[in-house]
């Protein structure tokens, strides 16, 4: 994985840098020392570090405008980071570059009932909106894993979904406006409260568009009522294969459940020994299916999806009772990323997606892989949308097990794209997939996406070296005329 050269002209101007950046952001607003940076070194793709030349953390809309205005000026590259829980390496720094951090815009603007919104800052976390509404019986429905560190930021950097995106749909189905800063520092705002805007879907544009188009300052999302009631179906299966079968039975039968996830094997008892959520431990693969809505719909809605797992082959079956038994289900689930921690030295978790009636061939196919690598792999992944999240188990200390571990993870993704999904459903492309990309695109398609870039970001100084396998200027994605042998522009160095 190789990023951009750094330029050590730029490095060579680290004090006046600092200088003229402590004179927009006064205070400890600008970090400088060596140790200090290390905090920024990585996001949660902690395979690659690489301390930034510099840490800027604004606190207003207007600090931020003048900090990019002046990075345009000058040159300087810019990586936008959030909490930094990205697993793709989006929030990778540059040693040639500043980190920008938003986590001081962590304030709810404003909540609005009547229009079902609230306006909140890009540092304000996943969960904290949900916390915020929940005693009027609102929340925010995309419920990322780390949604309680998360930062809604991040999310619409990333699209994030969770276990409930498969019927409320990931962060660009609950997002209704951004404000947002522009390379030049042009603050620019992107919908409202409204429901339907005009013109171009800029708002989807941005949404998922990884830090390389503008940084986000304030966020308008929607908020949804509590559904009356939600119970939860825990069902096991003495196969994974078994388990596919159901959800694709689920869907095929019109049925939208509120979440529906499915766990294998080993991430089953790293759930159990971790939380003690009461899973059977005898089976194969665990599906948690819930069902929300007017009360009668869901007892009758439970009462078929528990006649199709029986046709299925469930060999156990629980609905829960009550509230308290509802999320001690979902306890486990949300915490299996943690808890495989306990059960491996290093983990790397993968992000793809599949249609779902393709699951049981791709576990089939990713168990091949396991042995083929001599390496564990707990499955752990939104099953409704088939969005896969396989913990691909190594231990770093071990030479060549990491690599092993990344060349079989670029072997999932590419299985995924074999079978017509894609390379990611909410982690992003950052650097992790970046040169993946040409196994899902041609030439042709990265390119014309590159020139979205450019439109917004045409020095590149946007978080540059991801997403896109090979960096092109801006001036080479246009005509392209070569005379006598030479190209366009000599002076543009090329990657």
């Amino acid at each position: 994985m190789l990023m951009p050269d750094p330029d050590q002209a730029m490095i060579s101007r680290k004090r006046e840098l600092v200088t003229k950046l402590r004179e927009i952001v006064p205070g400890e607003g600008v970090i400088a020392d060596e140790d200090e940076l290390r905090v920024y070194e990585s996001d949660g793709l902690t395979a690659y570090k690489q301390p930034p030349l510099i840490a800027v953390l604004p606190e207003t809309t207007e600090q931020v405008s003048q900090v990019l205005k002046f990075c345009h000026e000058e040159g300087i590259k810019v990586v936008p980071r959030g909490a930094g829980t990205s697993l793709s390496g989006g929030a990778l720094p540059l040693a040639d570059g500043i980190i920008l951090g938003l986590g001081k815009f962590n304030q709810i603007l404003e909540v609005d009932f009547d229009n079902r919104c609230a306006v909140v800052q890009p540092g304000v976390t996943n969960l904290g909106i949900t916390k915020a509404v929940e005693d009027e019986g609102f929340y925010y429905a995309p419920d990322p894993s780390s949604q309680i560190a998360c930062t809604i930021g991040g999310n619409v950097a990333e699209n994030s979904g969770g276990v409930h995106c498969l019927k409320y749909g990931l962060t660009t189905n609950n997002l209704l406006g951004l404000e947002m800063v522009l390379i030049d520092g042009t603050v620019l705002r992107i919908g409202g409260k409204h429901l339907d805007s005009e013109g171009y879907d800029l708002l989807g544009l941005m949404t998922g568009s990884e830090g390389l188009l503008g940084v986000v300052t304030e966020v308008t999302v929607r908020l949804l009522k509590k559904p009356e009631t939600a119970r939860a179906l825990l069902l096991g299966f003495s196969s994974s294969e078994a388990a596919g079968e159901l959800v694709a039975a689920i869907i095929a039968a019109g049925i939208v459940p509120g979440g529906m996830e499915m766990m294998d094997r080993p991430a089953i008892h790293a759930a159990e020994d971790f939380v003690h959520a009461g899973y059977p431990l005898d089976v194969e693969a665990l599906l948690i299916v819930e069902l929300d809505g007017p009360k009668a719909e869901v007892d009758h809605l439970i009462e078929t999806v528990s006649g199709l797992a029986d046709a299925k082959g469930a060999v156990t079956k629980r609905v829960s009772e009550s509230e308290e038994e509802r999320m001690r289900f979902w306890a486990g689930r949300k915490a299996a990323f943690p808890a495989v921690g306990r059960i491996s030295p290093d983990y790397y978790c993968m992000d793809g997606t599949i249609p779902r009636n393709q699951l049981p061939h791709v576990l089939r196919r990713m168990r091949e892989m396991s042995e083929h690598y001599q390496l564990g792999v707990a499955n752990v992944f939104h099953a409704g949308d088939g969005n896969l999240h396989p913990l691909i188990l190594y231990d770093a200390n071990k030479e060549g097990e990491l690599q092993k571990a990344e060349d079989f993870g670029s072997d999932i993704l590419r299985l995924c794209v074999e079978v017509g999904g894609v390379l990611t459903g909410e982690h992003g492309v950052g650097v992790e997939k970046r040169d993946l990309m040409p196994d899902m695109f041609s030439d042709i398609d990265l390119k014309q996406q590159q020139r979205v870039k450019c439109a917004f970001d045409p020095d590149a100084l946007l978080n540059p070296g991801k997403v896109f396998p090979q960096l092109h200027r801006c001036a080479e994605l246009g005509r392209m005329h070569i005379s006598r042998g030479q190209l366009p522009f000599p002076e543009l160095p090329r990657f």
